[in-house]
């Protein structure tokens, strides 16, 4: 079956939540979490997909954030932590195998496996009584002795000791816009490979219609393993523009039109989802608008289905950066989605 540019994005659009409205849980479900690098991305990303009102206060009930999909931390359900933090060789369930971090320039240890486990063990002794923050901890452990070496390694911003106590269960950073961390409640981890086959799954019923090198890098594994796996999926297909694009469940016969203007979320999915060099909503002209080079994905505006710029909101000022020139109906559209999203706005700009 052959499908139209428009109908793909269509399909795309109400797949993701983005013309289907549906409760966080739900979103956060489907779409294998929210990428959580940036904590306002998760709060932006649920508001233009959810059908209850999410506010700064709520919108982290019943979620964690962890180091999940393309190991990047992203906000899921709680009630998924055995998919998400499934078990591997390398990180055995709530494992005390302290491995420890030998520095790669002198050869010495920059923190011992003892040393690790002497921390953590009182990073999670303090856990049982309340959620912490990282500035807490970070007090807690220089009470007890850590030296301003073993400290960066333990509180690395990149992973660390912190990262180790997260990815074999033992404990998830708080959703919200302070870093805080919680014990992770008893969960019983998925095989690995059952685990990854269920992002699969979720993937293309609820992010596809996808190509093979959609699915490899949204997930960043090779083309050959993801080809090995759809073998595993009852997977249907269509044809646009000459490609292939994958996908379960049944289409519908119609789905709601594209929205005149969308503004999306930094990180949102619309753009992890897809292999960006080849994505049908951003043109290459204008990639390094969005996916900059420090390795940021800037909020975009999504007009008619295809981004013309980016936005920034910083108190009750809304920035807008065109890529191109647009017609004033199309500014007054934009506006009106910047306005229907928050009522503070008390300036607006064009560059």
């Amino acid at each position: 079956m052959k499908i139209s540019v428009h109908e793909l994005k269509q399909i795309q659009l109400n797949r993701q939540h983005l013309t289907a409205k549906s409760d966080k849980i739900t979103v956060c479900r489907d779409l294998n979490g929210l990428q959580a690098q940036i904590m306002v991305n998760v709060f932006h990303s649920l508001k233009i997909r959810c059908g209850e009102k999410i506010t700064k206060q709520n919108f982290g009930g019943g979620l964690v954030k962890n180091w999940t999909v393309r190991g990047t931390v992203h906000a899921f359900a709680a009630d998924d932590l055995g998919l998400f933090m499934y078990e591997t060789d390398r990180r055995p369930y709530r494992s005390e195998e302290w491995k420890g971090c030998i520095s790669g320039i002198t050869g010495e240890w920059i923190i011992s496996p003892e040393r690790q486990g002497y921390f953590s063990h009182i990073i999670l002794d303090s856990l049982k009584e309340r959620i912490r923050t990282r500035d807490e901890l970070k007090e807690l452990c220089i009470s007890r002795g850590i030296t301003n070496r073993e400290l960066n390694e333990m509180f690395c911003p990149w992973g660390g000791g912190m990262q180790y106590l997260c990815s074999r269960g033992f404990i998830y950073y708080v959703v919200q816009e302070k870093k805080a961390f919680a014990l992770c409640p008893p969960f019983e981890p998925m095989n690995g490979e059952e685990a990854k086959l269920e992002m699969m799954r979720r993937y293309f019923t609820h992010i596809a219609p996808a190509t093979v090198k959609d699915a490899a890098y949204y997930f960043d594994w090779s083309q050959t393993y993801v080809k090995e796996a759809m073998q595993k999926l009852p997977l249907m297909q269509i044809e646009t523009d000459g490609k292939t694009y994958y996908y379960l469940e049944e289409l519908k016969s119609d789905y709601p039109d594209i929205p005149r203007c969308i503004l999306l979320a930094g990180f949102d999915q619309l753009m992890l989802g897809y292999q960006k060099k080849e994505s049908m909503y951003l043109s290459r002209e204008n990639l390094r608008g969005i996916f900059n080079l420090a390795g940021i994905i800037l909020p975009p505006v999504l007009l008619d289905g295809k981004i013309v710029g980016k936005w920034q909101k910083k108190n009750s000022k809304l920035t807008f950066t065109l890529f191109e020139s647009i017609l004033e109906k199309d500014k007054q559209a934009i506006i009106q989605a910047g306005e229907s999203l928050w009522d503070d706005i008390k300036k607006i700009e064009w560059q």
